[in-house]
């Protein structure tokens, strides 16, 4: 096992939860996991870091299964319409993973049984029978959701083997009142079966210094859930399970068998990693030279902060996240996002409805992030947001520097002459504000990176509205040349400061200025003389008829839901 050390690492693997691949990505998936591990990883590549992205589907599991048998088709023809979805919808919003795969794929079905293999042959696995449910005419284990039956806290019909969707309890099957399987209808018979199980109570000790001692530092609400189930006590979680999609248990005796998919879902960081580095992927997840930080929503914390770094203690040679930076969940108009029940923000129809303003939901998702607590977006919200954020106070400023440039110096940077105590002033706030944006993405505090990095627009605003350039045309043309000289870096300034969070907003801004992409680090002083291209705005008013049609849409949801629950 490799500890974390505390110098500079040679290298960052920075993993993002996988998607289940039973439906398309939502704003909700954007908001807690992929848009912040995105920004991270942009200011990285930005630092020059060397750092490798990590992505791809979860595929497996027994929702996969119940959908395929629903829509009549089977649980691989499900994956690949969802995986191409998601794959070309995180391409077009800009999520730059260095790879995206999947868990059906081939390399992660080798690397999962080998993990497994490994896991057994060194004895870290204990085997256990119990009884489960069986249905006699389908002929196979039932597993939790394939079971339905009366709920024993409310009465509701229809209640799941492993949780009740009218009250919210979590059950097991045993405790199901008159208990049917749903694949058959049949009464299920319970029947002995052998399964492997993962002692997590063997690494009860070592968990509580890593993560109670040694890890203070990580974010409130993961610190304190782990605190939670550690205080509990740990017990053996099984990691084999009765069903026929997923990846087959690798040893005699275990047909019929496969990983269990809290097992077999976190090794696809290492198969998608060996897919992208066939010769060195060892280099990321074996030196521990590398960090290695998972991000996640908060329904993912125990398993990628006790259970994987269980597994991977127990496989005894990778090392162990440094951090995973869990936010909480984002709720839409005030009620809690549904895949099943269609309330939902799907980022595909959002990119075909409103092409060219992937910035304007990154922008809104980041600024509305929820860190600590679960938010809620409205496109009420979205749309102020735009309009009195990005169109009046980013768009604004650069778009009266250029135009200013343009009509007085024919688009050409004007010299900077004799500087003022202001323009000092302003000159020294720029470098406060990059330190601060840095700071807080170090520190995954990315709403508050983003807020300081627009500061910077508001800074110019401000530098613009008390300086006046276009009064002092006829009278002073070199305090003219001066403050749009300024100006016009703070505008070059802002192609940096924003890159990790508006990465469509900067290319187009990086054009105007006729500016190549620079490093975090590197000078964006544009020299007097240089010739700027013609201005365009950056951002757009978003009108009042474009949130009635999403609301449109939301209520037409609501009223379907409504509409089923009557019936």
């Amino acid at each position: 096992m490799k500890y974390r050390t505390d110098k500079k690492p040679e290298r960052y693997l920075v993993t993002s939860a996988l998607p289940y691949a039973n439906g398309p990505v939502h704003i909700g998936h954007l908001a807690g996991v992929y848009i912040p591990a995105d920004i991270y990883v942009r200011y990285l590549r930005l630092r020059g870091y060397d750092v490798k992205f990590i992505g791809g589907s979860d595929e497996h599991g027994v929702p996969i299964t119940i959908k395929a048998r629903k829509d009549g088709v089977s649980p691989q023809d499900v994956v690949d319409r969802y995986h191409k979805i998601i794959k070309e919808s995180f391409e077009r919003f800009g999520i730059s993973f260095d790879v995206y795969s999947r868990t059906s794929s081939a390399m992660h079905h080798q690397t999962a049984a080998d993990f497994f293999r490994t896991l057994y042959n060194k004895g870290k696995f204990v085997e256990q029978t119990s009884e489960q449910y069986y249905d006699d005419e389908a002929k196979q284990f039932l597993a939790d959701r394939y079971i339905t039956g009366i709920c024993p806290k409310c009465g509701a019909n229809n209640a799941y083997g492993d949780q009740c969707e009218v009250c919210g309890s979590t059950l097991s099957p045993l405790e199901l009142i008159n208990p049917k399987s749903a694949i058959s209808g049949s009464v299920p018979v319970l029947k002995p079966t052998s399964h492997w199980y993962l002692p997590l109570d063997h690494y009860q000790e070592f968990l509580e210094k890593w993560i109670l001692e040694e890890h203070r530092e990580w974010k409130t609400n993961v610190y304190g859930q782990c605190k939670s189930w550690l205080d509990q006590k740990l017990q053996p979680r099984a990691v084999s399970r009765d069903l026929a999609w997923g990846v087959p248990v690798p040893v005699d005796g275990a047909e019929g068998k496969v990983l269990y998919v809290w097992f077999d879902a976190p090794i696809g960081y290492i198969s998608n990693t060996r897919e992208l580095l066939p010769d060195n992927w060892e280099l990321y997840w074996k030196n521990e030279n590398t960090r290695l930080v998972h991000f996640i929503g908060k329904d993912n914390i125990v398993f990628h902060c006790i259970v994987f770094p269980a597994m991977l203690t127990a496989h005894g040679d990778y090392i162990l996240p440094d951090n995973v930076p869990a936010n909480e969940f984002l709720n839409l108009e005030g009620r809690k996002i549904s895949t099943t029940n269609n309330w939902a923000v799907w980022l595909h129809e959002y990119l075909d409805e409103m092409p060219d303003k992937e910035d304007v939901l990154r922008y809104v998702l980041c600024a509305n992030a929820p860190e600590t607590k679960d938010n809620d977006f409205t496109w009420k919200d979205f749309q102020t947001r735009n309009n009195s954020e990005l169109v009046a106070v980013l768009g604004n400023f650069v778009n009266r520097a250029m135009v200013l440039v343009h009509k007085y110096f024919d688009g050409k940077v004007p010299a900077q002459n004799e500087l003022t105590d202001f323009d000092r002033e302003i000159l020294a706030e720029m470098p406060i504000i990059r330190a601060d944006v840095e700071t807080n993405i170090e520190t995954f505090h990315f709403r508050e990176a983003l807020k300081r990095a627009m500061d910077l627009a508001r800074l110019g605003n401000k530098y613009l509205a008390d300086t006046e350039p276009w009064k002092l045309t006829k009278t002073d043309m070199n305090r003219v040349a001066t403050i749009l000289h300024i100006a016009i870096q703070i505008c070059a300034d802002l192609t940096s400061v924003l890159a990790p969070f508006l990465p469509f907003t900067v290319s187009k801004l990086q054009k105007m200025l006729n500016a190549a992409p620079l490093c975090w680090d590197e000078c964006s002083r544009l020299p007097a003389g240089h010739q700027l291209a013609l201005p365009t705005l950056l951002f757009e008013k978003i009108e009042d008829k474009t949130v009635e049609f999403q609301m449109d849409k939301l209520n037409k949801s609501k009223q379907n839901l409504n509409s089923q629950s009557v019936k």
